[in-house]
């Protein structure tokens, strides 16, 4: 896998360095024990509050030191890439924060971070300082395990014993709160694909239809390797046993963590996912979906809930300075308002109606162009962003699927209905070119009963505010020289001219429109456009009923 780095063995003080030049002035510092030893602390911190300290190994961000900020931490500390950071840097950190109201550490479940905050919490408290300490093991991935992991829960921690201390509590209150939080709370992760560590060779241990589900925060095994499935499955899964591990109350907050490689797309996928299914009638507040505590670029999500009451919600709802933390929201039903219809048009001027002619047309020519959506994405995916295939399909699928609603016997009518359902369905431009011609037609035929000088009054309109001519590689190479032959060539030498003119697609090494135009020389040579391919099978199609 590539990454963007210098070198390994400074990744993460210039990735905490450019944490600082984007925090804001006067927010965030860290101590000049750098490299050595990592602490971002609040730049305002005057040692009157409980300071909170938490960290860890690098690797999580925005975790830990993303959260450095009013309301929530005073330090973090950070170690290597998934590495805990030393004794003496967790030290440092308690030295350089607290002051007579004592300090809280939080602790994520790890071996590493037990021993070394805790001996550092020692030797602090030799030393004077007041120092308390919460270990979080929210992970419910292995059952009856001795040492459950800390995982993204932590931050529900964080953000509780953040508010208290805030407030100006006290040690004891602010730990009790903090302890209190971090026994209720249950995570549970899953994931598509390990991650891969900057300067390491990487080695995805799942198979092409595999996923791991109940796995930590640094890239090793889950507690079992799953059949990749629909998202809705896997969340089904994973609420049943996060819903096993909640216990009776039924209001909680639900933390949607991305692990760090997974597209915003598919984190609002699962959110619907996991709302919709039986935990969300128990869910009032949502953090996310957003990377909170990832595992570098760990193809993943994680959940985790933790029960409210009226302090821990006052505590998640608080605002706080950290830029990174996602503001509480109160779960709500999807509001739907009515959209407005057409009051006039071609559309409108009548119900349904039959023709066996046009009814065959569109059924066959639909059908052909849906069975060409793998080959349409295959060249679309080596001069575009390869989805004309899925596009073209969406908008078959959608004429098909209203056919009987269209006024198939009054062609006017028919291709003003095909440029508005085109125009909402496809998407993208080449939905709203479609639309535009098929709209602009249909009001041509209307004023004069010529159904090739209609096509190309459409064309016309098309180029106009496409901008794209004959030679620009789009499918007007195709489209512009079949309408051109209709009328004296007919269907048959309108569908010979758009063959031939989607094949000459194939030597234009320049495109001049779309985002073909962003492609190289080299990448287009020998290869059709797929707009003036799909138009081309239309009119075979068309052509071939005639």
């Amino acid at each position: 896998m590539k990454h963007f780095f210098n070198r390994r063995e400074t990744i993460v003080t210039e990735a905490l360095d450019g944490l600082l030049l984007t925090s804001g002035k006067g927010r965030l510092a860290r101590l000049d024990s750098f490299p050595d030893i990592k602490v971002i602390l609040r730049a305002d911190w005057d040692r009157s509050k409980v300071a909170i300290i938490s960290g860890g190994g690098a690797g999580h961000e925005p975790s830990h030191a993303g959260f450095v900020g009013r309301g929530m931490l005073t330090a973090a500390v950070s170690g290597e890439i998934f590495a805990s950071p030393s004794v003496d840097a967790v030290l440092t950190a308690i030295r350089a924060v607290t002051g007579q109201k004592g300090a809280l550490l939080i602790v994520k479940n790890y071996t590493g971070d037990r021993l070394n905050f805790g001996l550092a919490g020692e030797k602090a408290r030799a030393e004077g300082f007041d120092v308390e300490m919460v270990i979080v093991a929210d992970d419910i991935a292995l059952p009856g395990i001795n040492q459950p992991r800390g995982v993204a829960g932590t931050l529900f921690v964080h953000k509780i014993a953040g508010y208290h201390a805030e407030r100006g509590e006290d040690l004891k209150t602010v730990a009790a709160r903090a302890k209190s939080a971090a026994g209720d709370i249950v995570s549970l992760g899953m994931s598509l694909s390990t991650c891969s560590v900057p300067g390491q060779a990487h080695a995805d241990r799942l198979g092409a239809n595999e996923g791991e589900l109940g796995l930590g925060i640094h890239g090793e095994p889950g507690a079992e390797r799953i059949a990749l499935q629909p998202v809705a499955d896997i969340v089904a899964t994973m609420v049943a046993r996060l819903s096993a591990a909640l216990g009776d109350v039924s209001d909680h907050a639900l933390l949607i963590n991305n692990l760090g490689a997974v597209p915003p797309l598919e984190m609002a996928v699962i959110a619907n996912a996991v709302l919709s299914s039986t935990l969300g009638g128990r869910v009032r507040l949502i953090i996310g979906p957003a990377p909170l505590m990832t595992a570098l670029n760990m193809n993943g999500f994680s959940l985790s809930l933790i029960p409210l009451d009226a302090d821990r919600e006052a505590a998640l709802r608080s605002e706080v300075e950290p830029h990174a933390w996602m503001p509480a929201v109160e779960r709500s039903e999807i509001e739907i308002i009515a959209a407005p219809r057409a009051a006039g048009g071609l559309v409108a001027e009548g119900a349904a109606g039959d023709h066996a002619g046009n009814r065959r047309l569109i059924t066959t020519l639909c059908e052909h162009l849906i069975s060409l959506q793998d080959e349409l994405n295959r060249l679309d995916s080596r001069v575009g962003d390869g989805d004309t295939g899925s596009t073209v399909a969406t908008g078959a699928r959608s004429l098909l699927a209203r056919l009987d609603t269209l006024p198939l016997d009054r062609p006017p009518a028919l291709l003003a209905a095909i440029g508005d359902i085109l125009g909402t369905s496809m998407g993208g431009s080449s939905g709203v070119l479609l639309s535009i011609f098929f709209t602009a037609a249909g009001k041509a035929l209307a004023d004069k009963p010529d159904i090739s000088a209609a096509l190309l009054a459409g064309l016309d309109r098309m180029t106009f505010y496409g901008g794209a001519r004959v030679g620009d590689r789009t499918m007007i190479d195709a489209l512009s020289p079949a309408l051109h032959a209709l009328s004296s060539g007919g269907i048959a030498g309108a569908a010979k001219a758009a063959a031939s003119g989607a094949e000459a697609t194939k030597t234009m090494t320049k495109a001049g429109a779309g985002r073909a135009s962003y492609v190289g020389e080299r990448d287009l040579a020998g290869v059709a456009d797929p707009g003036a391919v799909a138009v081309a099978a239309a009119f075979a199609v068309a052509a071939g009923l005639a």
